[in-house]
């Protein structure tokens, strides 16, 4: 009896664990794109606004090459974001199929 209570209470576990995941994979993803479309603006607005100079070079290749590797960190981010969603779907996906198969098993041997 204590196994099956040990048992039942490893799959609540890695339940909330799955859904933990994929509540940090979708917040993860959002704030990686807005991190990215921010990035983008910036690169974009000297070529589309007009506006060359501030209180620095808009175009100058330290700060384009600075703002393309903060995009493509950022565009990891969000891989990494977007593949621990899908992990954390999946998982708790399994965890509904296992739980079903559990009830039909359960009907078999005890014939409800």
């Amino acid at each position: 009896m204590r196994v099956l209570e040990a048992h039942e209470e490893f799959k609540q576990h890695i339940e909330a664990g799955a859904s933990k995941v994929t509540a940090l994979g979708l917040i993860t993803m959002v704030v990686a794109f807005l991190l990215l479309a921010s990035y983008f603006s910036q690169l974009l607005l000297p070529y589309v606004g007009g506006t060359r100079y501030q209180t620095v070079d808009l175009l100058n290749p330290a700060l384009v090459v600075t703002q393309i590797l903060l995009m493509i960190l950022t565009a990891a981010w969000l891989y990494v974001g977007a593949v621990n969603y899908l992990f954390g779907r999946r998982l708790g996906r399994t965890v509904r199929e296992i739980r079903a198969s559990e009830k039909q098993l359960e009907k078999r041997i005890f014939g409800e």
